[in-house]
């Protein structure tokens, strides 16, 4: 299984090629290695639109980042931005995740220091592991 760290652009869309035509932009739609989560999908979303960088990614579908550029010249420029912004979305989620796993243990531990037999319940569920 793949994790969240190893979500980086792979391709462009083969059944989505870029195509010149009059309009004086170009869609350019890039393959993600593998589905994101609809979460991941939102915070890219959110992040472009702060950097007021023209890519989305469907939530739904959450396996291509869809954006433009002005012509061809502009590509290789734009994708090196665009992955940069995934690299940065990688490590914000990854942050998200340790600081709520940090806010359950904290209330796991707060759980754990209770009196009585609720407090002694408390500790033992507080101390299962569901590693193995």
């Amino acid at each position: 299984m793949e994790g969240i760290s190893d979500i980086k652009i792979v391709a462009l869309d083969p059944r989505r090629p870029p195509v010149m035509r009059k309009e004086p932009y170009l869609d350019l739609f890039f393959e993600l290695s593998h589905k994101v989560p609809e979460d991941w999908s939102a915070d890219f979303n959110e992040l472009a639109a702060k950097k007021k960088l023209a890519a989305k990614i469907n939530p739904d579908e959450g396996l291509f980042i869809e954006t433009w550029v002005r012509g061809p010249d502009d590509i290789v420029g734009h994708l090196e931005v665009l992955k940069t912004k995934v690299a940065e979305c990688n490590e914000n989620y990854i942050a998200k995740i340790a600081l709520r796993r940090g806010q359950e243990d904290d209330e796991n531990a707060l759980l754990a220091s209770g009196t009585g037999e609720q407090g002694r319940l408390n500790r033992i569920i507080a101390s299962l592991d569901f590693e193995t």
